[in-house]
């Protein structure tokens, strides 16, 4: 079985004690040998995105800009099946707004249409646009930004003034700058940001196309050395790894957590229903893209991949060992069966999206109000992720781990207060 990063996973040993067959150690080993494959592969992708920036910026043309945007949606595949290491592993989560932040205050990149509006009470730097100004005024000091920097990007910009929305780097900013603002609302199309946007002399639009040149390498070679970071966290001694090792009960207990937190609060409660219940397609986690449907999806792949204990590598290689699912049936076979179901059943929903999505119907359309079917599907699905978030918290008691704390959501939790 061939790896990049990934520790061997010990045999399982049947034994004449009554030990389980199944040690501990060897499920958070599969888990951890997951996690540095999917990261290896979500390096690979960036890379790849990376040459086919740089091509961009070099020769701007209809074909190079198409290849880029081809790039980014392919590297969305293996790394969204990472988000399941959130929330359990603090590493993760803590470094995860660097490269996934969303939603973003696009204003303070690029320039946006008019009706984006300005400065906001929330945000006085959510029309900013950095590329077009390369003198500011932020949090009282000036800053010089006639070089757009990683450095400038991460350092300066990157949740400037304490405010989340102002996401400078990451997948989103690169999103951004390939597709630009989606300006269709519940109807149907993406963003529709031209190559001339990166052209040279007279052929630019929008102007400030080297800065935005500029903008958007700092940004993809930022992602890069971001993930870099997180392989060498996996790595065999690396200190995601080893954070998870050092104690099998925290550990598995941090397995569930990141299952169940992405489960219920993220992906059914902030990504899903808060969408439907405020008709807003600026709800949509890749609104410039309208890759949503996909982001969801492997979301939730990602979930059952970490119960299951398996995945595939972007070169076919299947990674499959000793699994919570393994462990579970040995302690509780009910509780193990309820859960893979649901699991099975929360990804029925989502291809049901999905298809709808091939067929006409995008993400931000099912948002729309009045649109039921596309309410529907997507309802379905958050209702199939809280059915599966409650049996993984019977998983964790079926384990005698003592309760887990799950990330929550108003729109789940208390409704109303989203509208207050």
């Amino acid at each position: 079985m061939t790896r990049l990063f990934l520790a061997s996973l010990a045999t399982t040993a049947l034994t004449a004690c009554p030990a389980l067959a199944v040690e501990k150690s060897e499920v958070i080993g599969t888990y951890a040998d997951i996690a540095a494959a999917k990261y290896a592969d979500s390096l690979t992708t960036a890379q790849a995105l990376d040459a086919a920036i740089k091509a961009l910026i070099a020769t701007p043309s209809e074909q190079t800009m198409a290849d880029a945007r081809t790039a980014w949606i392919a590297a969305r595949i293996p790394y969204m099946q990472t988000e399941v290491y959130r929330f359990g592993n603090p590493i993760v989560d803590d470094w995860e707004g660097k490269v996934n932040a969303w939603p973003l205050d696009e204003g303070l990149i690029d320039y946006v249409d008019a009706a984006y509006g300005g400065a906001t009470d929330e945000n006085a730097y959510a029309a900013l646009n950095v590329i077009a100004n390369p003198s500011f005024t932020l949090s009282g000091q000036t800053v010089d930004a006639s070089e757009i920097t990683p450095d400038l990007l991460e350092n300066s910009l990157q949740e400037a003034d304490a405010v989340e929305a102002n996401v400078a780097t990451g997948y989103h900013a690169i999103e951004f700058l390939l597709w630009g603002q989606d300006l269709n609302g519940t109807d149907a199309g993406a963003g529709t940001r031209s190559w001339t946007d990166y052209a040279a002399g007279d052929d630019c639009t929008n102007a400030n196309c080297d800065r935005r040149g500029d903008y958007l390498n700092a940004a993809s070679d930022l992602l890069l050395s971001d993930l870099e970071w997180m392989v060498a966290q996996w790595a065999p001694e690396g200190d995601a790894r080893t954070a998870l090792t050092s104690d099998e009960n925290a550990g598995l207990t941090a397995i569930l957590t990141g299952m169940g937190s992405l489960s219920y609060g993220e992906l059914a409660g902030q990504r899903m229903k808060l969408g439907v219940l405020l008709n807003d397609p600026e709800e949509e986690h890749d609104c410039f893209s309208d890759n949503t449907q996909w982001s969801h999806y492997y979301d939730a792949l990602g979930i059952q991949q970490a119960y299951l204990g398996e995945y595939t590598r972007l070169d076919g290689t299947k990674i499959h060992g000793a699994s919570l699912s393994d462990l579970v049936g040995e302690v509780n076979a009910p509780a193990d069966a309820e859960l893979r179901d649901d699991l099975d059943a929360t990804m029925v929903e989502m291809t049901q999206i999905v298809d709808a999505t091939k067929d006409g119907m995008a993400y931000d359309m099912m948002l729309a109000r009045g649109n039921d079917t596309g309410e529907e599907l997507v309802m379905s699905a958050v209702d199939a992720l809280v059915v599966q978030t409650r049996a993984i918290e019977r998983v964790v008691t079926a384990l005698d781990l003592g309760g887990i704390t799950l990330e929550g959501s108003d729109s789940l939790d208390d409704p109303n207060a989203v509208f207050q």
